[in-house]
């Protein structure tokens, strides 16, 4: 699954301008349908079918046992095949003004092992009772009798339709389990629902669907696991002239008569051997364009205007050379005959991976090259290799149980950015990957309430545990220590142990060790040598969270490692099978020349080689490939400060992102002073390429959180604008001044700080206006100049304008923003209005929020951090979470991903006592509501919370000072 909800790198930034003026310029950046208005789960809930046909689930108590009570199905049985024919409404029922599907299913299942019960997952589903019961058992084998049911009812906490039967099953005999069912094709974003949007004054209705981690069982009766899996046959019901899509490609359609009804049923191929998770179907009016590589059907669908304004040319453009990569990459082929992806209106996640139809949010998938920025076009690029490679990694070879979620997030986090190269070689988007995950996640590995990558199996049960793992852990953690393995064993035997790996687990289930396994025999078939086998190694970095910080002291050659904790007091560190202590490689270089690399295999050691003098100096950590931080003694800090300030490109440029880094976050965990770490900001004058400058931005943003409401915020202001002029010097010479627009991917991202009138009076602002083709009043968007603007520069425009302006500008975006029929410029719009400076205005827009009519469902939680990111709209935001939490939670549901992007979105600025009692409470407040996916979040905010409140109190007066004399300082 793609990465949550995605906030750009433009847009991400641009909500923070007006709390962070010259930081903002800088960086170049679910749900239940109101409580469902009628339970499904309800035992006394009664839906009618369009046949009249009256669904009373049972109301038969559940009898003393604990086999039902457990949140993991017994192993006794084991699907083979499924049949289901689904048939959704997409018009709302008259009785009720409830949309609905109805559905039929039989699953074939063998029995492993003698059992008088029957368990299958069953969400909010409604039975038809058949002989007094709400499923028929029957037997394949002629020969053999079903025991018949003697009891059933619905086991709502653990999701579970039971049958108690009068008679065991017998072991290694097929049985059939049938059952007719209605559901409610409601807006919660889960399971089989419905997507709403507008087209030509008419509203459209989308039936699909989003079944991972565990709402399958909201669209049928299912064994729910990914171990579970099974050959599906998929037959749709539904209105003439919409289109039906699954995993596999149509059979054959065909028109018939149903309660009266003239409709079409689509019949679908039977899908390879899948898990659950990974079904998909959908029924629409969208158009398509397609395009077919070496055998295999590429189709691109999305809303028709969407398709006619050739928006989705991009994907179809790349999707091929991305698959093709990825063919070579695991030498394997594609397993499907077909890779439909389809944008939606309303989507959760960022994109979904199912197994030949993938889904994504109309921004992932959908890009107008009058409106979308290189970001989105970047954005597009990484997310659909993302999905294309679980085609393999996931799909093909599927985790046994959700503990193991990293290894297959974290890996197609990672090859994602090999995919997108292959795509668009000339961007250079490998190395974005030390921004985007590595520097993202030490954020959150360095607190004593993170965990560690895998977790034990019995330790993830519920469906709200397991959607908690869909965190920065799973995703960006373990694409950095994959990379980090991939580095070390070369690519040649990684891609030579994955590929085994695959061959043996194709259409099955793994646990990570087996891929350790595997790549330990790629080892033992090289002349590789490593200090440890590869499970020990990786052990360490799996089994234990958090990471180490490596120190190198020159004058002696030793090596130490330590765990790093941003508060070095933080308590309540659980125990750790290797006393976190990691085996590390160690990749380094002297004075510009790269050394042969070394291993750290314990806590200390001594290295002769590590020895320098003189003018010499030590990088370690060479181009990031570590998932650790580097310290050094103040020697040799001092003489990599003056490296960067003389020639600073003798230092690779991600590893001069890594020293501003390594040094900010060294600085809060009171490793080195704070002045030294600013010290590695000084060079930047001199700085030209992104990824640094991003990097010093990123924890710059620190500081404005810290204390762009407090005396420090002016001279910071200052500091950066004295800082970033020769940058906007440079690219004014580069584009003739301001004439043209620049070639370069990154250099189209990196000009976008150049312009804003946070670092420059309003005389440099306009020097800029040639660039972006307009003549551009900040006091108010005009409707002429509106559409002018580059799409590169369009986000932060606008965020420019509506802060500038009042209510007028405000509704001229709220209006534009309604009307957008390009995604990418929603996003912008949406995120820009959260920069006013109007109070009324932001606490107007927070209440938006709960209404579906006006922010989407899948926007809602990303609307509030938005707001939040505003230094005036923080407080704001943070009240109306609190007042409205049991809504929100409700809502969005506990397995929403999006819960720990709202607590940390909300909470990332607290520095005081007051919002740490304030933050405290609300965790005892709503200990009865709970926080679901988000409950990792809050422990995390309390404990970053108390950090800032220690460095705040430690380090303001010198930070002012800093700041105060660097600006006076020519």
């Amino acid at each position: 699954m793609g990465k949550g909800f995605y906030i750009s790198k433009t847009v991400g930034i641009v909500a923070v301008i007006l709390g962070a003026g010259a930081l903002a310029a800088i960086i170049a950046l679910s749900v239940v349908y109101s409580q469902e208005k009628a339970k499904n789960n309800n035992n006394n809930n009664v839906l009618p079918t369009d046949g009249g046909t009256t669904l009373t689930p049972p109301v038969t108590p559940a009898p003393s046992s604990e086999l039902w009570d457990k949140y993991r199905l017994p192993k006794s049985l084991v699907p083979h095949y499924y049949n289901v024919t689904l048939w959704p409404r997409l018009t709302a029922d008259p009785a009720t003004g409830l949309y609905i599907f109805t559905g039929q299913s039989t699953v074939e299942f063998e029995c492993a092992e003698e059992t008088d019960v029957i368990l299958i997952h069953s969400n909010k589903l409604n039975y038809t009772r058949q002989n007094s019961h709400l499923a028929t058992l029957t037997s394949v084998n002629p020969v053999v009798t079903a025991p018949s049911v003697k009891s059933s009812w619905l086991q709502n906490v653990t999701q579970y339709l039971v049958l108690q039967l009068d008679g065991k099953l017998a072991k290694g005999e097929m049985y059939i389990l049938h059952t007719d069912f209605t559901g409610e094709l409601a807006d919660d974003l889960g399971g089989f629902y419905r997507s709403e949007y507008i087209e030509d004054g008419v509203k459209k209705v989308v039936a699909t669907t989003q079944m991972q981690p565990t709402d399958a069982r909201k669209a049928f009766p299912c064994f729910d696991e990914p171990a579970m899996k099974a050959v599906f046959y998929i037959t749709l019901i539904h209105d003439s002239g919409t289109v039906a899509l699954s995993n596999s490609e149509e059979k054959e359609s065909s028109s018939v008569t149903l309660d009266g009804l003239s409709v079409q049923k689509t019949v679908f191929h039977p899908t390879k051997k899948m898990s659950t998770y990974l079904l998909a179907f959908i029924v629409s009016d969208f158009s398509f364009i397609s395009n077919t590589i070496d055998g295999v059907l590429i189709r691109i669908f999305a809303r028709k205007p969407a398709i006619a304004a050739k928006q989705g040319e991009y994907a179809l453009n790349i999707t091929g050379p991305i698959l093709k990569f990825f063919e070579k990459y695991y030498n394997s082929s594609y397993p499907l005959p077909k890779s439909d992806q389809i944008a939606l209106p309303d989507f959760n996640a960022g994109a979904m991976e199912n197994w030949g139809l993938i889904t994504y949010r109309e921004t992932a998938l959908l890009y107008d090259e009058a409106f979308s920025s290189n970001s989105n076009k970047e954005r597009i690029a990484t997310i659909i290799s993302h999905e294309l490679a679980h085609m393999w990694f996931g799909n093909l070879v599927t985790l046994r149980w959700w503990n193991d979620l990293w290894l297959n997030e974290g890996f197609a986090s990672y090859v994602e950015y090999l995919g997108a190269h292959e795509a668009e070689p000339d961007w250079n988007v490998k190395d974005l990957i030390v921004l985007s995950d590595i520097h993202r996640v030490f954020a959150v590995d360095a607190l004593a309430s993170s965990h560690p990558l895998s977790s034990k199996e019995e330790d993830i049960q519920k469906p709200a545990q397991i959607s908690e793992l869909f965190d920065a852990i799973s995703y960006s953690k373990g694409a950095s220590v994959l990379r980090m393995l991939s580095d070390f064993l070369t690519e040649d035997v990684f891609t030579m142990g994955l590929t085994t790996y695959l061959a043996e687990f194709a259409f099955g289930n793994a646990v990570y060790k087996d891929l350790w396994n595997h790549l330990q025999m790629a080892v033992n078939a090289s002349d590789m040598q490593l200090p440890d086998t590869v499970h020990n190694i990786m052990n360490t970095w799996v089994l234990q969270m958090g990471f180490p910080v490596v120190t190198i002291n020159t004058n002696t050659g030793s090596i130490a490692q330590q765990h790093f904790l941003l508060d070095p007091d933080s308590e309540g560190i659980p125990p750790s099978p290797f006393k976190y202590t990691w085996i590390v490689p160690i990749k380094w270089m002297k004075t510009g020349v790269e050394q042969t690399p070394q291993w750290l295999e314990k806590e200390s050691t001594t290295n002769d080689a590590m020895k320098i003098s003189g003018s010499d100096w030590l990088l370690a950590n060479l181009n990031v490939v570590g998932y650790y931080r580097v310290n050094y003694d103040q020697g040799n800090w001092d003489r990599l400060l003056n490296c960067l300030s003389t020639s600073h490109q003798l230092i690779p440029v991600l590893n001069r992102a890594q020293l501003v880094d390594d040094a900010f976050n060294l600085a809060r965990a009171k490793i080195i002073p704070t002045v030294l770490a600013l010290n590695t900001t000084k060079y930047l004058n001199n700085e030209r390429d992104y990824i640094p400058w991003q990097s010093s931005m990123n924890n710059l943003e620190f500081f404005y959180l810290m204390f762009d409401r407090s005396e420090v915020y002016g001279p910071m202001q200052d500091y950066l604008r004295k800082q970033v002029t020769p940058l906007f010097e440079y690219y004014k010479n580069m584009t003739g001044n301001w004439s043209k627009v620049p070639d370069g991917h990154m250099d189209h991202v990196h000009i976008i700080p150049s312009s804003p009138k946070f670092y420059f009076n309003d005389s440099m602002v306009i020097q800029v206006q040639p660039y972006v083709h307009h003549l551009w009043n900040i006091k108010l968007l005009k409707m002429s100049s509106f559409f002018s603007i580059h799409p590169n520069l369009r986000a932060i425009m606008y965020c420019n304008a509506i802060a500038a302006g009042g209510a007028e500008e405000w509704e001229f975006a709220w209006l534009q923003f309604k009307n957008a029929s390009i995604a990418t410029e929603a996003e912008k719009l949406r995120s820009a209005m959260a920069c006013t400076k109007q109070p009324w205005l932001l606490n107007r827009y927070l209440e938006y929020t709960l209404d579906p009519n006006m922010i989407r469902k899948q926007d809602a939680t990303s609307t509030i951090v938005y707001i939040a990111n505003n230094v005036i709209g923080q407080s704001l935001a943070w009240d109306f979470v609190r007042a409205q939490w049991s809504y929100i939670f409700h809502q969005y549901g506990g397995g929403s991903f999006s819960f720990s992007n709202l607590i940390n979105g909300v909470t990332k600025r607290f520095s005081t006592e007051f919002e740490l009692q304030q933050l405290k409470q609300f965790k005892a407040d709503n200990a009865q509501v709970g926080f679901g996916s988000g409950t990792l979040a809050v422990d995390q905010s309390i404990e970053r919370t108390i950090a800032n409140i220690k460095w705040v109190a430690e380090n303001k007066e010198n930070v002012l000072d800093w700041f105060k004399a660097e600006t006076k300082s020519k």
